[in-house]
């Protein structure tokens, strides 16, 4: 078995199937159906702002009904489907992009040309048996990392909600690296895309205890329509905007842990947006601002991210810092954070709240 790396254009590849020189095998295809629109247009807009993407692997084999060399599709029917559906104007693009709403013909000529011009790396096996190639690609699975619940929910679902949340983490990419929250590693597997599903069941539920399955359902509720996209997106865009412009002191802080930041983000969001659960449950008043008074909102917000540093378990940041200490994704815990950081930003926050500590 010999596998060497080839790197064809996408009109090279189109060009291939239509001669029918490349054609599909469906004993390789994993899964059912296609994607759905929003995973395929989030691939095309990757090759449209070239960047890269796994290969494709094919195999090649004397066809003797022919007497000529043709190549089958391995491991890349979807990437495939998807380009050749978008180059047959079957669907338009998503997102909030400039080419939202276009279809291929619809796209300039430049664009036209790089999508077409795209260089799509291409192992192609030869000299192989059938046997081969699938042992081959159980011992390539064989050394593949777990996934973990972020990844397992990304792969399970294709919906709304997925593509929510994946355009989400690349627009909030570079302000979890910056401000320490993720490293870079923890983004490749998802750790953000957990965040920002903690933070729209915030949105929709207050402040709650959660766990693995309670974000699998948002994905699995919202998989076919999430009606509350652009609303939600804004709320959580405008957020972390706010973070970046006028709580800078917090960069790297223990505020930026992530279960802290999530507590951040429910007392913003309420504070600004109101969240009806948190009103209504626990009586603390929206102000219609981030908060009252930024500046002395983000000396506040540091003292507790300091307090919860130095593990301040007595001290007017008490509750806090209980709150951060363990089982952290618990309600108690949960409104012990959110609790202080309201106060903080300057929201009249009832004693009457400490209750739902125990």
């Amino acid at each position: 078995m010999n596998i060497n790396n080839n790197n064809y254009s996408i009109i090279e590849l189109i060009q291939m199937l239509d001669r029918k020189d490349l054609v599909v095998n469906r004993d390789y295809q994993r899964g059912s159906g296609l994607w759905p629109i929003p995973a395929r247009s989030y691939f095309i807009d990757t090759i449209i702002e070239e960047y890269p993407f796994p290969k494709i692997y094919m195999y090649e084999y004397m066809d003797k009904a022919v007497r000529g060399i043709r190549k089958e599709i391995v491991d890349g029917q979807q990437r495939i489907s998807a380009i050749t559906s978008f180059y047959n104007n079957e669907f338009s693009l998503q997102g909030d992009g400039p080419n939202k709403g276009k279809k291929f013909s619809d796209l300039d000529d430049d664009l036209q040309e790089r999508f077409l011009s795209y260089s799509v790396s291409v192992d192609v096996i030869r000299n192989a048996k059938r046997s081969q190639i699938l042992q081959m690609f159980r011992r390539m699975n064989a050394f593949t990392m777990p996934l973990n619940e972020a990844e397992k929910r990304h792969s399970s679902f294709h919906g709304s909600f997925k593509w929510f949340v994946n355009d989400l983490s690349d627009e909030l990419n570079e302000f979890f690296i910056e401000f320490g929250v993720f490293t870079s590693k923890q983004v490749t597997r998802m750790a953000d895309s957990t965040l920002i599903s903690d933070c729209v069941l915030s949105l929709e539920r207050g402040i709650v205890s959660t766990n693995g399955s309670d974000l699998k359902n948002l994905y699995e509720k919202y998989d076919d329509n999430f009606p509350n996209a652009d609303e939600y997106r804004r709320i959580i865009i405008d957020s972390f905007e706010f973070i970046a412009q006028n709580l800078g002191e917090l960069r790297k802080s223990y505020m930026m842990k992530p279960y802290a930041l999530q507590s951040l983000f429910t007392g913003l969001a309420h504070n600004r947006f109101r969240i009806k659960a948190i009103q209504e449950g626990y009586g603390v008043e929206p102000i219609g601002a981030f908060a009252a008074d930024p500046a002395l909102s983000a000396e506040r917000l540091l003292a507790l991210a300091n307090a919860h540093e130095g593990k301040e378990t007595e001290g007017p940041h008490a509750r806090y810092v209980w709150g951060c200490l363990s089982t952290t994704d618990r309600r108690p815990r949960r409104t012990a954070r959110v609790a202080a950081i309201l106060r903080a930003l300057g929201a009249a926050v009832p004693d009457a709240v400490d209750a739902h500590l125990t």
